[in-house]
């Protein structure tokens, strides 16, 4: 009886061990499948406000992106290149860009690779590769790292504090950071070590101590995807000059009101 019974604990420890592997297994190779999503649409409708030209800025691995670019006047007002979160297509960002018109800037934001029809597939390295290429691309029109406004959203945030390091850019600014990939994964997956298992760690908090530009960090105390503790950090660690713009009821996906668009935009008065 005793052994019938040290043989069924057995083979349920051995079943959970199995189980628990399996996932993992799958965990780790469809984790950029859990990470991107370029197909999500959280906006429908939206209708451009702003003059845009549609660019493709080819990237160092060969690949064509698709950019909007509103250029109001490229050397008395500063450039905001915009890095855009996990999900979605360039028209998921209209509302905000449409915002943008009320600021004496000009603008580019670029969809990520295998993003908005773009080829390629997302990754860590692969979105370095794109953000770097729109930095070139600006600079290729002539402008400075003083005149470019690094401006990153979510997941954004990961390639924006990587560029931003030891740079001469005119600012930063961070909507809804998080401190690092792996930390943002606990969140979700707390019984799984996502530290060893996960390939894009996008190491926020790190790198932020590496800029010495002016930064605003942006977060709402609701965001139920990337916690406002996060935001609190990153902006606690970061060096001056640094300014927050912290709400108490904003989600993830901040409201782009008139609060927010005053805050922003003393912020890039400021820069100039």
């Amino acid at each position: 009886m005793k052994l019938k019974r040290r043989n069924f604990i057995l083979e349920v420890i051995i079943g959970i061990v199995v189980i628990y592997s399996s996932v993992l297994i799958v965990l780790f190779i469809f984790q950029r499948n859990l990470m991107y999503h370029p197909d999500e649409n959280n906006y429908f409708g939206d209708k451009l406000e702003v003059e845009i030209e549609k660019v493709k800025i080819k990237t160092s691995d060969d690949i064509n992106l698709l950019g909007w670019f509103h250029k109001k006047d490229l050397k008395k007002f500063k450039t905001i290149v915009y890095f855009h979160g996990n999900a979605g297509t360039l028209e998921n960002r209209i509302h905000k860009l449409n915002r943008f018109r009320d600021m004496n800037v000009n603008f580019l934001i670029i969809a990520w690779r295998g993003f908005s029809g773009n080829e390629g597939k997302p990754s860590e390295k692969g979105l370095y590769i794109d953000g770097n290429s729109a930095i070139k691309w600006l600079k290729n029109l002539g402008l400075f790292e003083e005149d470019i406004i690094i401006y990153g959203e979510s997941l954004g945030t990961g390639v924006a504090t990587e560029i931003a390091q030891h740079s001469n850019f005119a600012g930063l600014v961070l909507e809804t950071p998080f401190t690092s990939m792996v930390e943002a994964a606990k969140n979700f997956y707390p019984y799984i070590p996502v530290g060893l298992l996960l390939k894009d760690k996008y190491k926020n908090s790190l790198k932020i101590k590496n800029i010495n530009i002016p930064v605003l960090v942006m977060h709402g105390e609701s965001d139920q995807i990337v916690p406002f503790w996060m935001g609190k950090k990153i902006y606690e660690i970061a060096n001056q000059p640094k300014y927050s713009y912290f709400t108490k009821y904003d989600d993830h996906m901040m409201e782009y009101n008139d609060k927010l668009i005053f805050v922003l935009n003393t912020f890039v008065r400021s820069l100039n």
